[in-house]
């Protein structure tokens, strides 16, 4: 039987790869921008999920038939997974940040849970109940393994922190009846959302019992067969149009897509399935180049929440959703930790500045959905009470009928300070910048320790500074954003540039520094020609964050879609946003909107723009990422 991790635990814990991921008592965040958002999550959020999910009934749901128990299921059909999100969220921030209280609250989720299990093992409110649809009634969108693989995973997470239990003894009765239902002489099924694939691979890591990796491995192969039923948005939908080995991008609902690929990952890695985690790899850096937002959101389609074909990346239609933001993590940092490849690094500190940092609300009580890039009507407020039944575009809201959004980035969150470095053979790796602690062991057993300090992503000067080692040499490597020209590291007064990454390899003693200096200065960045949407526009970033233009309703600046701005002048830094050379053009209101005439540039002066994830919390607002230019970069205002 499992024991907790006396690492604190981690999200994901191959038993084979490039680098070694830490733990939740080996990496923590310790002030700045992420730990402003942890306690965001921990005094706001977790709150805020329960309180809704026992309003709308989905808590209640497991105890359908009981004495005081509703007389019939509430919520969608995957309602249970919300709950199973959130039991996991609570477990990482317990872990982060000891909380009795919190503890009782999650033993009380587990008994409400625990109680609705089947003695077969099988577990669902849905399904298979007096009235309800018989269990495995509806692969296709049931959601059952869906539910069952995010049970899973709560039970991994509470596991690692707080060792063997009662959730646990759930989890594998599950996964047991999972193996025997769909297993080698049974069912040949696959779920319409991928999801139970990870799951039953971090239960194998948890528990060392080999049939939940080769049920696994089952899902996997049997994916892409066209086993599901044919539906309007094709199986691609359920990436279920092609098996998995001879796909060559991620397609259809971007969600599923990427849930998907984390479990390909995970088979291959424990398998070692050299050629099957190489496919998978390949899907995601042509997803990366060619299906991507800038912001590193994925899902470009409002009718089906998928990826489009290549190129097809509408900013006022970008769906985007929180979810997928969160399972590009997942993905991403899966194939950091197998492949080493620092990239990967990369992608995930754009989706955490620009997906993950917009998503939740100041006070962690709202939450957006979907992230466009171009909202060109002003959102509304909303009632605090009102759940929320549309989920593309508009403002951060209280609750949506479909909210797995907020337990999904608040379990990310919680766990974050995982993400931040790694071991290799010889070292240690820092791969995200926050003020933190790191106190590890490397690969031959050495302690080491160290702190961060920085004001990342506000600046770009990093110093880390040893606080404890057993002494010899051992090479401690600083990740260089791809965007990061110019860098320099500067160790024992002696600077030189750094490019990708940047190793210093010595023997370290207490108070040694190391400082790294990412020129984070603002930057136009324009986009492939084969982007219809936004040819003829720049976008700006400074660091890893991108920015905006917004007018909100109280401090409008006007009609963004008549905004201009001028490459031919750089983007200056402004306080507490970056200036750009702008202005409004104009345009008649005629009967027909086609034939006008290009009209002269607009009067130019300076814009203020704002980091993305600082957009619609101002109230109501317009706002845009990409900009499109002047025609005339010579006529410049003479003022400022």
């Amino acid at each position: 039987m499992a024991a907790s991790d006396p690492t604190g635990g981690r999200p994901v814990d191959p038993s084979r790869g490039a680098l070694r991921p830490l733990g939740l008592a080996e990496a923590r965040i310790t002030a700045g921008f992420w730990a402003d958002r942890q306690r965001v999550i921990s005094e706001g959020s977790l709150d805020h999920a329960r309180a809704w999910m026992d309003k709308v009934g989905w808590t209640a749901n497991f105890t359908i038939g009981g004495a005081t128990g509703p007389a019939e299921h509430r919520g969608r059909e995957f309602a249970d997974s919300e709950v199973y999100k959130l039991i996991e969220a609570m477990s990482w921030e317990t872990g982060r940040t000891p909380d009795p209280a919190r503890k009782r609250e999650i033993d009380e989720l587990v008994a409400l849970v625990g109680g609705a299990q089947e003695s077969d093992g099988y577990l669902n409110t849905a399904y298979g109940r007096p009235g309800q649809a018989p269990r495995w009634s509806d692969l296709q969108w049931g959601h059952e393994l869906y539910c069952a693989g995010h049970l899973l995973q709560a039970a991994v997470a509470h596991t690692r922190v707080h060792g063997p239990g009662p959730l646990l003894d759930i989890a594998r009765g599950v996964a047991d009846h999972v193996c025997e239902t769909f297993g080698e002489t049974g069912s040949t099924g696959v779920c319409g959302h991928p999801e139970i694939e990870p799951a039953l691979v971090e239960l194998y890591r948890v528990t060392g019992e080999r049939k939940y990796l080769d049920q696994a491995k089952l899902f996997v192969g049997r994916r892409g067969h066209q086993t599901l039923p044919a539906h309007q948005f094709g199986w691609s939908y359920f990436s279920d149009d092609i098996p998995v080995r001879d796909a060559t991008v991620l397609r259809g609902h971007a969600v599923r897509a990427l849930y998907l690929a984390c479990g390909v990952v995970d088979v291959a890695v424990e398998t070692g399935d050299d050629a099957l985690l190489g496919a998978v790899r390949e899907q995601f850096d042509r997803t990366l180049a060619r299906r991507t937002y800038l912001t590193g959101g994925m899902g470009s389609r409002h009718m089906d929440e998928a990826f489009s074909d290549d190129f097809v990346l509408p900013s006022d239609r970008a769906y985007s959703e929180s979810c997928a933001a969160v399972a590009a993590v997942m993905l991403s940092w899966r194939l950091l930790l197998a492949t080493g490849e620092v990239r990967y690094a990369d992608v995930i500190e754009r989706i955490l500045y620009n997906v993950v940092a917009t998503a939740i609300e100041d006070d962690g009580r709202a939450f957006f959905y979907a992230h466009t890039l171009h909202q060109r009507t002003p959102t509304r407020a909303l009632p605090d009470d009102e759940e929320q039944l549309g989920f593309g575009g508009g403002p951060r809201a209280p609750w949506f009928e479909v909210s797995c959004c907020l337990p999904n980035v608040s379990r990310l969150l919680a766990s974050l300070g995982t993400y931040l470095a790694a071991g290799d053979d010889e070292g240690l790796r820092i791969m995200q910048y926050a003020d933190a602690t790191v106190d590890t062991r490397l690969a031959d057993g050495r302690r080491v320790a160290l702190e961060v300090a920085t004001a990342y992503p506000a600046d770009g000067d990093v110093t880390i500074r040893i606080t404890a080692t057993d002494g010899g040499e051992w090479p401690l490597t600083l990740r260089v954003p791809e965007w990061a020209h110019g860098a320099t590291v500067t160790v024992d007064g002696v600077t030189e540039q750094a490019e990708s990454t940047i190793t210093v390899r010595r023997a370290f003693a207490v108070g040694d520094e190391v400082h790294l200096h990412l020129p984070v200065a603002p930057r136009f960045t324009t986009p492939d020609p084969r982007i219809d949407a936004v040819r003829g526009c720049v976008a700006v970033e400074r660091g890893p964050v991108v920015y905006c233009a917004e007018s909100p309703e109280r401090e409008p600046i006007g009609d963004l879609d008549l905004l201009r701005v001028d490459q031919g002048r750089a983007p200056a830094d402004a306080g507490d946003g970056v200036d750009v050379w702008g202005g409004l053009a104009t345009a008649a209101d005629n009967a027909w909107p086609y034939d006008h005439p290009a009209g002269d540039d607009p009067p130019l002066g300076l814009i203020r723009l704002l980091p993305y994830h600082r957009w619609a919390r101002r109230g109501p607002a317009t706002m845009r990422v990409w900009l499109p230019t002047v025609q005339s970069p010579r006529r410049r205002s003479t003022d400022g």
